[in-house]
C-alpha cells in the first residue's frame, strides 16, 4: 500500500497535488484541505470494478424488458409521496435539513412502519447511542420488533451487517460520522463523504433495498460534503421549517424515481412528526377576519394547491432609508411589486415601511402570489379590510397587468372546499374554467381593477 499527500476542496471535491488559495473548479477560497490517502495496488483492484462480462454485454433497447417494481410503502402518505409513491428498491435517498428540524424522527417513524409491513430494518447511527436512540423511540412511540439499531460508523463493519441480517431498507444517520477504513482522512471529510456514499450505492444496488442517507447542512443551507454526492444518488430531500414554527415541509430537489414538484407537510410534536394531510385548514384556522393587511393567496405544490394567509404592514418611515422587510417571499420581487403599486396604482408608499410575512412559515415564492401581496399592502395602506372569504391569485408584471397562473382549477376548487365564496383571477384564466357551484369567480386585467373590487 502506498500512501501520497493531496489537497481537496471541501466545496466540490477538486483535488490538487499541491496546495492553492483558491479552487480552480469551484472558485472558492480557502477551501482545500491536506488528506492523506491509501493508493490502491494494481493487483487487488476494487470489488466494485470487477465486473461480470457476461452479464454486462450491451443490448438493444428495443431488447430489454422493462419491469415496473413495487415501491415499499411506509404508510406516512405525506413521506410516500415526496418519494413518488414508496420507496424505489434498489434507490439511494439523501435527506438534508438544519440541526434538530425532524431528519432523524421522521425516518425513525418511516422504520417503524416499513418494520411492521416488510420485516427487518436496519437503522445504523453514528450520532447516538443505543440507549439514547431508544430513548428517542420510546417519545415517538415506537416498538417495532423488526427495527434493529446499529452504533457503528466503519462502512466495511456496516457493509456486513448488511449481508447478515439482509433487511427490506436502510437508514445511515449521518454520512459525515461515517469513514472508509483504507481512507486516512478524518469522517466528513469529502474523501470520505464521497468514498462512503459511494459504497452504499453499491450496496442498495447489489442488495435491491433502499437506502435513506442523513446529511448535515452549511452555513448556505446546501447539504454539507461534495455536490458530486447528489449526483450519486437517487433522491435528494431537503426538511424544511422554522425552529420556531410547528410546521415543516418535505421537499425533493431530485427524483429519479417520480416527481420533484411534490411535498409533504408535517407538525412537530413532542410525540414526533404528525403528517398534515390538509395543510390549507391546518394554516388558515388560527386567521382573524376583518383586519386590514390580511389576505388569503394559493400556491401550487406540485399537484397540491395550497391555501395560505399573507399578511402586510405599512407604517410611516420616520428614521432613514424605508424598510422592505418580507417573510416568506423574496425581497426583490417585493421591492418590484412596491414600485407596481406606486407607479400604475398611484398609491405613494415608497417614503413608508413596508413588512410581508407569509404566515406558517412557508415559502411562497411563486409568482402566482404576485396579486396577492400587492392586494394585502394595499389593504394596509388604506386601512381597509378584505373580504375574509375571498381569495386572490394572479401574477404581476411591470405595466400593471395580471397575467394567468396554472392550474387555476385546481386553486379555486380547493378554495371552494374550504369554504371561500369569492375568487380574484386574471381575465386570461376564465377561458375554459371549471365552474364551482359555490364560488363565484372573477376575471381582472390590471391592478387598478382587482384592488377596485377588493377595496
Amino acid at each position: 500500500m502506498k500512501q501520497k499527500t493531496i489537497f481537496t476542496c471541501q466545496e466540490c471535491g477538486y483535488s490538487s497535488p499541491k496546495w492553492v488559495g483558491r479552487c480552480p473548479d469551484c472558485e472558492n477560497w480557502n477551501t482545500l484541505v491536506e488528506e492523506r490517502v491509501v493508493k490502491k495496488s494494481k493487483a487487488t483492484p476494487s470489488r466494485r470494478g470487477i465486473s461480470n462480462q457476461e452479464k454486462n454485454l450491451p443490448q438493444s433497447i428495443a431488447e430489454i424488458k422493462a419491469s415496473e417494481q413495487e415501491r415499499l410503502k411506509s404508510g406516512i402518505e405525506e413521506f410516500d409521496r415526496v418519494l413518488g409513491g414508496g420507496a424505489v428498491p434498489g434507490s439511494v435517498a439523501l435527506i438534508g435539513g438544519d440541526p434538530g428540524i425532524g431528519k432523524s424522527t421522521i425516518l425513525l417513524q418511516a422504520c417503524d412502519k416499513l418494520s411492521q409491513k416488510y420485516g427487518i430494518i436496519l437503522y445504523v447511527t453514528g450520532e447516538e447511542s443505543a440507549n439514547q436512540t431508544k430513548l428517542r423511540a420510546n417519545r415517538i412511540g415506537i416498538k417495532s420488533k423488526e427495527l434493529y439499531i446499529l452504533c457503528e460508523t466503519d462502512i466495511s463493519v456496516i457493509e456486513n451487517h448488511v449481508e447478515r441480517l439482509s433487511p427490506a431498507a436502510v437508514v445511515v444517520d449521518s454520512i459525515q460520522t461515517v469513514y472508509h477504513p483504507e481512507i486516512q482522512s478524518t469522517p466528513g471529510n469529502v474523501s470520505q463523504v464521497r468514498e462512503s456514499t459511494a459504497t452504499l450505492t453499491y450496496i442498495a444496488k447489489s442488495k435491491a433495498i433502499p437506502i435513506f442517507i442523513i446529511g448535515h447542512m452549511t452555513k448556505e443551507g446546501t447539504i454539507a460534503g461534495p455536490r458530486v454526492m447528489e449526483h450519486m444518488v437517487d433522491t435528494v430531500l431537503y426538511f424544511e421549517g422554522d425552529t420556531y414554527h410547528i410546521y415543516r415541509i418535505l421537499r425533493a430537489v431530485k427524483n429519479r424515481f417520480g416527481s420533484t414538484n411534490e411535498i409533504g407537510v408535517f407538525e412537530m410534536r413532542d410525540t414526533g412528526l404528525k403528517e398534515i394531510t390538509n395543510p390549507s385548514e391546518m394554516l388558515l384556522s388560527e386567521r382573524q377576519e376583518d383586519v386590514s393587511g390580511s389576505v388569503v393567496i394559493s400556491v401550487m405544490e406540485g399537484t397540491r394547491p395550497i391555501l395560505l394567509e399573507l399578511q402586510a404592514l405599512v407604517a410611516p418611515a420616520n428614521f432613514g432609508v424605508p424598510q422592505r422587510t418580507p417573510n416568506g417571499v423574496e425581497r426583490n420581487r417585493l421591492a418590484l411589486l412596491l414600485a407596481v403599486l406606486d407607479k400604475r396604482a398611484g398609491l405613494r408608499i415608497q417614503n413608508s415601511d413596508v413588512f410581508v410575512n407569509v404566515v406558517g412559515g412557508i415559502q411562497a415564492s411563486e409568482p402566482g402570489v404576485d396579486l396577492g401581496i400587492l392586494a394585502a399592502v394595499a389593504s394596509s395602506f388604506k386601512n381597509i379590510s378584505i373580504d375574509p372569504k375571498t381569495v386572490v391569485v394572479g401574477e404581476v408584471g411591470l405595466g400593471g397587468e395580471v397575467r394567468a397562473v396554472h392550474q387555476a382549477d385546481n386553486r379555486i376548487g380547493e378554495a371552494a372546499k374550504l369554504g371561500f365564496t369569492r375568487a380574484i383571477v386574471s381575465q386570461y384564466n376564465l377561458r375554459g374554467l371549471k365552474k364551482e357551484a359555490n364560488i363565484e369567480v372573477l376575471g381582472v386585467r390590471t391592478v387598478n381593477d382587482a384592488l377596485n373590487i377588493l377595496l
